[in-house]
């Protein structure tokens, strides 16, 4: 065969598998899509029949919005305000502190509303008032708590309107403690079910709401007191209104705001809030039954750290603070941390982010916090957390045993001078950390009491008249001043992989450090860091850990995606 002919048919078989290869590859994307597709998460449901205005329903313990209609219009909500007047009375006061009815509270409200017969001059506890207030809508009861805990209606409406704020409401404003007309006095649904959820959330609020009925003692009107119920029908079993799992509620009507409900019910797990705006009777019940129906129907609550593998656990086999921690993890997820899911999803069709914007809101011990979303829809939150108990049980476990005498004096004061060492090392982030005592928790109970002296000494100097310390001891020692240490076997398996994420991890901490310019950024971060000096951990350390398990666990679950195991029914 001719050198050209070769030179053709290698041209020529060169083409035929650059084709082969481009038709593969548009094969392999294609089968990607249709893949993708297939295993789309479920859509979210919908399909509620509410003939009100406006109606929401919420998971109380997550916060995510099952449905809504019209959830941020503007409507007037009548004696649902009570709500809030309780929230804050409850946040406020003491239940057996006494409250006086003035001429103002009596009188300064319309002819024919709602009220427990109460008079000028007439003393209840706190506890009375805020049944009379809740059961029997009595706004002669909530101008008397208002002007006990602000000293008159005008300034306890400021306090309102400064909680509705913290709650995240944006469509709400107050100007009085009953509900009674206003034109400033407005909110929504779904600022109603924001602040429900709260007063939800507090047990003295559920207890005296979710009570059928409740005897105010004698007063000058009712010498023989007054036994008082509560007016929503869906807590009562002798209504055909009666659902099932009712905790409370509160229900509300001006001619001005119409119908207006506010419920809170238990079932199957989980615990859900719907608020009606502008409804009419008796629909509104039945717009409630609906939207309960339609929430305990389709969705799961589910607890986070029963079901999340990326991001737990983070640690094992590793050293916090010199106290070497085999198998459980030294950062744990919230136990308590929930999301909510439709029935028809699973656990992997949420997607996780993990941030370290830690609020004074957040629980103490939180080092990072992971929100969940499904669909963009955010549907819950839970924690990573310093696991205390962990580290109180390492510490005792792993005291050194007292030699006696001056050797024993020495330890003690060697080791406070490490751990005096230990804890200045971040000074610039945690001021004044060393003296403040918080971070005993991380410290072994062998270091309690020793005298802060030794930290004048360098380590390697034993000072005149003190006993050289034993080997064993001195290996401790070193080992305690060492924050955090990966074990040999992890090195060799992240190899040159930890490196570089370390390295990445090192560089992006301080070009981000370096670019925080606002104070309240700032003090975030220090909180963080606080947090973490706590435990034992650096930053850059946790975050090479991370994203070690983040990578591993994001090709394992690309590998498996199509195995869908986990179904909620």
């Amino acid at each position: 065969m001719k050198p050209n002919e070769n030179t053709e048919r290698l041209h020529d078989m060169t083409q035929l598998i650059k084709r082969m290869s481009a038709f593969l590859l548009c094969l392999m994307l294609l089968m990607g899509a249709f893949t993708e597709t297939a295993l789309a998460a479920p859509d979210w449901p919908s399909g509620v029949s509410v003939q009100a205005e406006s109606g929401i329903v919420i998971d109380a313990d997550t916060g995510t919005v099952l449905w809504g209609q019209n959830i941020h219009n503007q409507y007037f909500p009548a004696s649902i305000t009570k709500i809030m007047t309780a929230l804050i009375v409850i946040e406020k006061c003491s239940l057996d502190e006494t409250v006086t009815f003035s001429h103002n509270a009596v009188f300064n409200v319309e002819a024919g509303s709602s009220n427990a017969g109460i008079n000028e001059g007439d003393k209840l506890s706190v506890k009375d008032c805020l049944y009379a207030l809740l059961l029997k809508s009595a706004n002669e009861s909530a101008n008397a708590l208002a002007e006990h805990v602000a000293g008159s209606t005008e300034a306890f409406a400021d306090m309102m309107n400064a909680r509705a704020k913290e709650l995240g409401c944006t469509d709400t404003h107050f100007a009085n403690p009953s509900g009674l007309n206003d034109p400033e006095h407005y909110t929504s649904t779904y600022d109603m079910a924001l602040i429900a959820r709260a007063a939800f959330l507090n047990p003295t609020f559920e207890e005296i709401d979710s009570t059928t009925y409740y005897k105010l003692p004698p007063n000058s009107i009712n010498p023989e007191g007054l036994t008082i119920y509560p007016g929503h029908k869906m807590l009562k079993k002798s209504t055909p209104y009666y659902y099932p799992g009712i905790v409370g509620g509160k229900t509300g009507y001006t001619t001005l705001a119409g119908n207006t409900l506010v419920t809170c019910a238990k079932k199957n797990g989980l615990k859900l809030i719907a608020v009606i705006l502008k409804g009419s009777t008796p629909q509104y019940w039945t717009d409630t039954k609906n939207l309960l129906d339609f929430g305990f129907e389709n969705f799961v609550s589910v607890r986070a750290a029963d079901h999340e593998t990326k991001y737990s656990p983070v640690s094992s086999d590793l050293t916090f603070g010199g106290l070497t921690l085999d198998k459980p993890a030294a950062l744990i997820l919230d136990p308590d941390g929930r999301i909510i899911l439709p029935k028809t999803a699973e656990f992997s069709d949420a997607e996780a982010t993990l941030s370290y914007d830690i609020s004074d809101s957040d629980p103490a011990n939180a080092v990072a916090k992971i929100c969940y979303r499904y669909n963009e829809r955010q549907i819950g939150c839970t924690y990573l957390e310093t696991n205390q108990a962990l580290f109180e049980s390492a510490a005792s476990s792993h005291q050194v045993p007292a030699s006696g005498g001056e050797g024993e004096s020495a330890l003690n004061t060697d080791q406070a001078a490490s751990e005096a060492a230990s804890s200045g090392e971040n000074d610039e982030a945690v001021p004044d950390a060393a003296n403040s005592g918080e971070n005993d928790a991380a410290v072994p109970d062998a270091a309690a009491g020793q005298s802060p002296e030794g930290a004048q000494y360098p380590e390697e100097t034993v000072p005149q008249g003190e006993t050289e310390l034993p080997k064993e001891t001195e290996d401790y020692r070193e080992k305690a001043l060492r924050p955090f240490e990966i074990p040999a076997i992890a090195w060799i398996i992240l190899g040159s992989v930890a490196g570089v994420a370390l390295l990445g991890a090192l560089i992006t901490f301080l070009i981000i450090r370096k670019n925080r310019e606002t104070q309240e950024y700032h003090f975030r971060h220090e909180q963080r860091l606080k947090r973490l000096q706590d435990s034992g951990v650096s930053a850059d350390e946790f975050n090479n850990l991370i994203e070690q398990r983040r990578s591993s666990y994001t090709s394992k679950r690309k590998k498996g995606r199509g195995n869908r195991h986990l179904k909620f029914k």
